[in-house]
């Protein structure tokens, strides 16, 4: 294994399979890692000391670096610096705020334009007759608290996507402090912003250690991280939106969830068991089933919680309109 790719097919698990009238018609593979409640490894599946991009559930340590350069988020504001949001009007109201707050406007914003992913906000956009724009892709958020540590710190803003920007060396440090690893591998994200390769293993420690952190810790780090797991709980919409996954699984569980794309998911239970994994062929539509799968076979939620979210989280394989099977977790 190298540090110029990720885990093999060889290297890969099966995770799940999708099911049409009683016939397994794909399979889904790739690796996943359970912590305890304690940070001990309770299961390892697949390979997850292979490097990966996180992809968008990296945002929660970058949030975290945005914090801890001092910036002063509360709320649903804290929560969209480490969202990938549907792009409401809620959502676009949170960021416009976190943009005047800086004193900066959407053109700084240097994430691309895009349309929500949310539905009835795109529909809404189309019969206006208005454009896709950057306030609306569903890495705003993250931006403008870019932007916002910037503007704190003096630090140049038409610059803060570049890989040596002070904000940029400062988000590479706290990842490396909360996954206790170095970082294997630098790209550039979707959203522009630079994505780093860390073990599915580190991913999953990272988000132990914020999902466990105290508000009262004697360092700042967790303190912030220990903030930024509460008003993500506290505010399930800002992180993705009405009927999507991570909203659902924070809202109805209280448990911290954070997807990202190419099959990646983070998920951390009241009491810190925390699973991460990452789909091999990027398809996240089995992801929200599988970490509530490894979640409750730990004893961290109860497995009726579960099957009872399956429904809302488009599980269901469909003919003619009908239920006709479904994604089975099969680890």
């Amino acid at each position: 294994m190298t540090a110029s790719q990720t885990f093999t097919v060889d290297e890969a698990a099966e995770l799940a399979v999708v099911e049409r009238g009683g016939f397994i018609e794909s399979r889904h593979a790739g690796s996943a890692i359970a912590l305890g409640p304690d940070g001990a490894v309770l299961r390892s599946i697949g390979n997850p000391d292979a490097p990966i991009f996180p992809r968008s559930s990296l945002k929660p340590f970058q949030a975290v670096a945005v914090l801890t350069s001092g910036v002063s988020l509360a709320g649903a504001s804290m929560v969209l610096a480490s969202a990938s949001h549907a792009g409401t009007p809620a959502h676009a109201d949170v960021v416009r705020s976190m943009l005047a707050d800086a004193g900066l406007n959407e053109g700084a914003l240097q994430c691309p334009a895009d349309w929500p992913l949310d539905t009835a906000a795109r529909d809404a956009l189309v019969r206006e007759g208005t454009h896709a724009s950057s306030i609306t892709m569903n890495c705003s958020g993250k931006h403008a608290a870019m932007l916002l540590a910037c503007v704190k710190n003096g630090w140049p803003t038409d610059t803060y996507l570049d890989k040596q920007h002070p904000l940029q060396l400062q988000i590479r440090d706290v990842v490396e402090r909360l996954t206790g690893e170095k970082i294997q591998a630098t790209a550039t994200d979707g959203c522009g912003a630079p994505i780093h390769a860390i073990t599915l293993a580190g991913l999953a420690r990272g988000i132990h250690r914020i999902a466990t952190a105290s508000e009262s810790s004697p360092f700042a780090l967790y303190r912030n991280a220990a903030a930024l797991r509460r008003a993500v709980l506290e505010n399930g919409w800002a992180i993705d939106g009405p009927g999507r996954a991570n909203t659902i699984v924070i809202d109805e569980l209280g448990v911290f969830a954070k997807g990202g794309a190419e099959g990646v998911m983070v998920m951390a239970a009241p009491n810190g068991t925390t699973v991460a994994l990452k789909v091999l062929d990027g398809n996240l539509r089995a992801a929200s089933a599988v970490a509530l799968t490894l979640l409750a076979q730990a004893d961290a939620i109860e497995t009726d919680a579960v099957q009872r979210l399956s429904a809302k989280l488009g599980l269901a394989v469909l003919g003619g309109g009908l239920p006709v099977g479904g994604i089975r977790v099969t680890v």
